[in-house]
């Protein structure tokens, strides 16, 4: 998605491959449902399940994908293009936000007892190709660390250059360092973008998820900060992904409207109180 939620013309290049290092064969107990939300992103969404089909077979017990918007042809080709992994497809009545799409996934799947045989649950972009599995590194960060509730791959753009790091709660002070100053890397890393997030389905259950308040933007940043605050780690794995997302909300105003709600609501939001307290 631009940000995550629109379509990226940049996806169609694939770009050099991404090297990650030989992992181990994931656990069966260890598998992973995948919940993806298209917002009209046909090719970007086909290119994604052929990733997963053809690296993470193994690792996926089950995608949920969600149109959140119509799009007519796209389950017969999502699942030919997901080819060995099962497939869920559901489809919105109207559109959603981001975590209301995802949490929605989640109790799709925990009713269908797929979360619970998996223990993990990953959030992933349209926009996110795979080059290799990265399961199985990120499923062995949360085992190692009994206090790991989310894991989360390196992004690298197109270029295999680093991108979307780790960053600090982005409060006034923070965005004027980040923007004016350039102080981005001295910063402490605070939360992680969840174009590409892996969850402890039990940690996503006692916290309830994204906040549906958040429409787009943001709501990764108070998951991360509510997560934290309740006594769970973010946990970097031994892996990476491309992701090839823009920015959305410099080029749209419905973008940057949502953009500027979603920092006035995480600004006043009880989570970050707490964090800044603690």
């Amino acid at each position: 998605m631009p940000r995550r939620g629109e379509a990226n013309p940049a996806l169609r290049a694939r770009g050099p491959p991404v090297r990650v290092p030989p992992q181990p064969q994931l656990d069966a107990r260890a598998r992973v449902v995948v919940s993806i939300i298209s917002h009209g992103h046909r090719d970007a969404v086909l290119a994604l399940l052929r990733d997963l089909s053809r690296h993470a077979r193994h690792s996926v017990a089950r995608v949920v994908l969600t149109l959140n918007v119509a799009e007519p042809g796209l389950k017969a080709a999502a699942a030919a293009a997901c080819a060995g992994v099962p497939l869920t497809i559901r489809r919105n009545a109207r559109p959603r936000g981001f975590g209301e799409n995802h949490n929605a996934a989640f109790r799709h799947a925990r009713a269908r007892a797929a979360v619970d045989a998996a223990a993990h649950f990953a959030v992933i972009n349209p926009d996110v190709r795979l080059h290799a599995d990265p399961f199985p590194a990120l499923c062995a960060a949360l085992a190692l660390d009994p206090r790991a509730g989310c894991a989360y791959p390196d992004q690298l753009d197109a270029r295999g250059l680093p991108c979307n790091p780790p960053r600090p709660v982005p409060t006034p002070v923070n965005l004027l360092r980040r923007y004016v100053a350039g102080g981005e890397q001295a910063q402490r890393a605070e939360w992680v973008n969840a174009a590409f997030a892996v969850f402890r389905a039990s940690t996503y259950q006692a916290l309830g998820g994204f906040d549906p308040r958040y429409r787009l933007y943001c709501e990764d940043v108070d998951l991360c900060l509510r997560l934290q605050l309740g006594g769970w780690r973010l946990a970097r794995a031994a892996c990476a992904v491309q992701h090839a997302g823009s920015r959305a909300s410099r080029d749209s105003a419905r973008h940057l409207y949502w953009h500027v709600r979603s920092l006035l609501t995480l600004w006043a939001s009880d989570a970050l109180k707490r964090w800044r307290a603690r």
